[in-house]
């Protein structure tokens, strides 16, 4: 919570328990968090339980945001002032999680404002409005971002992840996180094997897919594509080197045998539309070193599969009708 400067502070604070707030509304925003406060406070710096109660009915300039706990506007709550609202109501050692904690990392991920707060098993708090309470026994030590004290990163993807409907809404949202760097596949395996079960199945499918190389939605798909292809073994995200060792291209997908590549059109993973040039020079590069490539939207891999079998099947055997070129690939590490 802001405090008053120093050499005024306490004069506007006895001027409020005077109960004289109504000249200081600035102040008394001040000692608010975003302009969210708690009624108890409102009291305290002398606000009337008459005063609240009038300001807080519909179209006064105050709300209750939620139950014991005032917004100091009657607009719309930011996703700020909403994460902001759960702390105060959940109380002393509440932790932001899910999407919520996730916001205050700086994803864009699709936050709807519902804030995921994470507490001790002994309290009593209840879940309301936007607000998810979740007790557990395995209560993070917290990472403030922002003022708020929020999961480590790990803890609050997973925990956000639990509670996706969908394999490729769960793809996404870890495919986002992991794509920056700040978290890598072992501590989230590591921690979804701590956690409970709930919820754990479509995330450890995800993980198990990106432990195997597939990055986004769209190579998840393209890979049960590969399988009912019938072709021989397909890898993906290789990095494919020349004759010398000098790197060429890192494709969606490699058939070594014939060297053949798949690449997957994905903007979403790549995160820029300037992304597509470094794709047609990647693909030009493949393409003077004799590897047969083969370009696919991500639409086709949805909306056509059993075209886009086939163009995997007859570039395979283009592939197959000329000499192999001089090209290697790498290993994956570890």
């Amino acid at each position: 919570m802001t405090e008053p400067a120093a050499d005024t502070g306490w004069a506007i604070i006895d001027s409020m328990r005077r109960g004289e707030w109504g000249h200081r509304l600035e102040d008394l925003y001040g000692v608010s968090r975003s302009g969210i406060i708690r009624t108890a406070e409102l009291r305290q710096w002398g606000v009337s339980n008459s005063a609240i109660d009038a300001r807080c009915r519909p179209g006064g300039p105050w709300q209750r945001i939620l139950p014991g706990v005032v917004m100091l506007g009657n607009g719309h709550p930011t996703a700020r002032q909403r994460a902001v609202a759960a702390i105060v109501l959940s109380g002393q050692n509440a932790v932001l999680t899910g999407r919520a904690a996730l916001h205050e990392y700086g994803y864009g991920t699709s936050y709807s404002g519902d804030a995921h707060v994470l507490i001790a098993t002994h309290r009593r708090v209840q879940s309301t409005g936007f607000v998810l309470v979740e007790r557990t026994t395995r209560l993070p030590v917290p990472v403030t971002r922002n003022g708020l004290p929020c999961a480590p990163l790990p803890r609050a993807l997973l925990d956000a992840a639990r509670r996706c409907r969908t394999l490729d809404s769960t793809r996404s949202l870890i495919a986002e996180v992991i794509q920056r760097g700040e978290v890598s596949v072992a501590e989230l395996i590591a921690e979804l094997d701590s956690g409970s079960g709930r919820g754990a199945a479509l995330p450890r499918t995800v993980l198990r897919e990106v432990s195997a190389d597939i990055h986004s939605v769209s190579e998840a798909e393209a890979r049960r594509l590969w399988l009912r292809s019938g072709l021989p073994r397909m890898v993906f995200n290789r990095k494919i080197v020349d004759a010398d060792r000098q790197f060429i291209a890192m494709p969606d997908g490699w058939i070594d045998d014939v060297a053949f590549a798949w690449d997957i059109d994905s903007l979403d993973w790549h995160l820029a539309p300037k992304a597509y040039k470094s794709t047609v020079e990647r693909r030009t590069r493949m393409q003077n070193h004799g590897i047969i490539v083969l370009p696919t939207l991500p639409s086709a891999v949805r909306d056509d599969p059993d075209r886009v079998i086939a163009d995997l099947r007859s570039h395979y055997q283009l592939a197959s009708s000329r000499p192999r070129p001089e090209v290697r690939m790498l290993r994956a590490p570890g």
